[in-house]
């Protein structure tokens, strides 16, 4: 059974401790001047309220004020459950709407610490409008490039989770509480109650973290620095490659050092790239998505571990890099896949779609993304991933517009030139670099602030292209 939500002011304490400043309500022009008015004449609401007040000690179900967590101030956002159920009403709206407001006149960061029934009934639909309400101030918080951080620290249903919960750039939760739209009283009778908890959401990539009470404060306070630590101007420098190997002869040798089950994979080069990471939510173990820090910069990443991916995993990518550009931090992409997962279960949950989106995402950036190609860089799969003009390859992979085998499969070659195929793709990392596909070969070594330079210089120097050049 779900334990009760920690009171308001304990969940702020945990973060801000007593560095705390709450903020003043001042109901807007047109709201009702007692709080305790029944603006749809429900019997019996101004008792409900006058005895939630008495037993939670505050006078409505959210608490909203200016903390430091970290480093640094952000605007906190705290739910009352004792409070008629922590129950959206016209003044939890206001108060939410004035928050996420005083965050953008502040240029602060929002964390919203949430334990909510969803819409208050006793308000009809002046309780369902606050929905809206919420929502729009969210919007224009996005707009001016603001993180907001979501906490699920007790039962979150209805529109709890359906705005400030799921709507949230990122969503942390404490263990075994109940998150779900639908809420305990409102569900199939049949309904399995394990469905409705953070960590099958978490299972499903809806919750990014699942972090026990005694974490929470460190956890928020590493997102935070992450999310708002200043992006220096440029893009991100592309990682060393981690093995040494003899440049390929053939097409087909390129594929087989792909290929090598001993090569170096992705978590391998996060781990060396990165001092610091926080991870986002993936349904697709194959694809690794989140933020870092790499010499001091918060860098945005999505990784492919040499797997198919699932269209589930190309819009946890989507998400990552539409959040990225939201916050003007640069990406890197690892790109390493055979191809997208193309079976019948894949079709279904619309895979062409999902890699349209991740594809458009990238083109759409309006930061810089550096890809690195560290294995096999397949089809559609791969391209869904890279940087058009900032593509950079290791000296054991391969770029292809099809994996050999199935190139040979297109053009109805016998399976015995697969080989001789290889070669006719052009897919060596030195083919790549010659027609302008890939900038260059990234050297072998531990990074130095220094590389970035060195190989963009490199590649000023380098002779100008040949008309197969592929220009962004």
């Amino acid at each position: 059974m779900t334990e009760p939500a920690a009171p308001a002011r304990a969940l702020v304490a945990a973060l801000a401790g007593d560095r705390f400043t709450e903020l003043p309500y001042r109901p807007t022009a047109g709201h009702l001047a007692a709080e305790g008015d029944e603006p749809i004449g429900w019997p019996g609401y101004g008792a409900a309220r006058s005895l939630a007040a008495r037993r939670s000690g505050e006078s409505e179900a959210v608490v909203c004020g200016i903390g430091r967590v970290g480093g640094g101030d952000a605007v906190l956002i705290a739910f009352e459950f004792r409070f008629l159920g922590g129950t959206i009403g016209r003044a939890v709206g206001e108060r939410i709407a004035g928050a996420l407001i005083t965050a953008r006149e502040l240029s602060l960061p929002v964390v919203s610490l949430i334990a909510s029934g969803g819409s208050r009934v006793q308000e009809g639909m002046f309780a369902l409008a606050q929905l809206q309400r919420i929502a729009t101030q969210l919007v224009r918080l996005r707009a001016v490039g603001l993180p907001h951080l979501a906490v699920l620290a007790g039962p979150v249903t209805g529109g709890g989770w359906a705005t400030l919960g799921a709507g949230a750039d990122v969503r942390i939760a404490l263990p075994g509480v109940q998150v779900g739209f639908a809420g305990a009283r409102v569900r199939p009778r049949d309904a399995d109650p394990a469905a409705y908890t953070a960590e099958a959401q978490a299972a499903i990539g809806q919750v990014d973290e699942l972090v026990p009470p005694e974490d929470l404060g460190p956890v928020v306070a590493r997102w935070l620095s992450l999310l708002t630590t200043p992006a220096a101007a440029g893009p991100a420098s592309p990682p060393r490659a981690l093995r040494a190997v003899p440049p390929p002869e053939t097409g087909w040798a390129a594929v087989e050092l792909a290929r090598d089950p001993g090569r170096p994979r992705a978590e391998a080069y996060l781990r060396a790239y990165f001092t610091e990471r926080a991870p986002l939510a993936s349904p697709d173990p194959g694809l690794l998505c989140g933020f870092g820090r790499h010499q001091g910069r918060t860098v945005a990443y999505v990784a492919q571990c040499g797997t198919a991916n699932t269209p589930a995993g190309f819009r946890a990518a989507t998400r990552l890099m539409r959040l990225a550009d939201r916050l003007s931090v640069p990406v890197l992409t690892l790109v390493d896949t055979p191809g997208a997962a193309n079976g019948a279960e894949a079709e279904r949950d619309g895979v062409g779609p999902a890699i349209a989106e991740s594809i458009m995402a990238v083109a759409a950036a309006t930061i810089p993304v550096t890809t690195l190609i560290i294995g096999e860089g397949g089809s559609g799969g791969a391209v869904a991933l890279t940087s058009p003009g900032r593509t950079w390859v290791t000296p054991d992979s391969y770029y292809s517009v099809v994996a050999p085998e199935l190139a040979a499969a297109i053009v109805k070659r016998d399976p015995e030139q697969v080989r001789a195929m290889a070669d006719q793709l052009r897919l060596r990392p030195s083919d790549l670099v010659e027609l302008g596909v890939a900038r260059g070969i990234v050297p072998v070594g531990r990074p130095n602030t220094g590389d970035f330079m060195a190989l963009e210089s490199a590649v000023g120097r380098r002779s100008r292209r040949s008309d197969a050049r592929i220009d962004p």
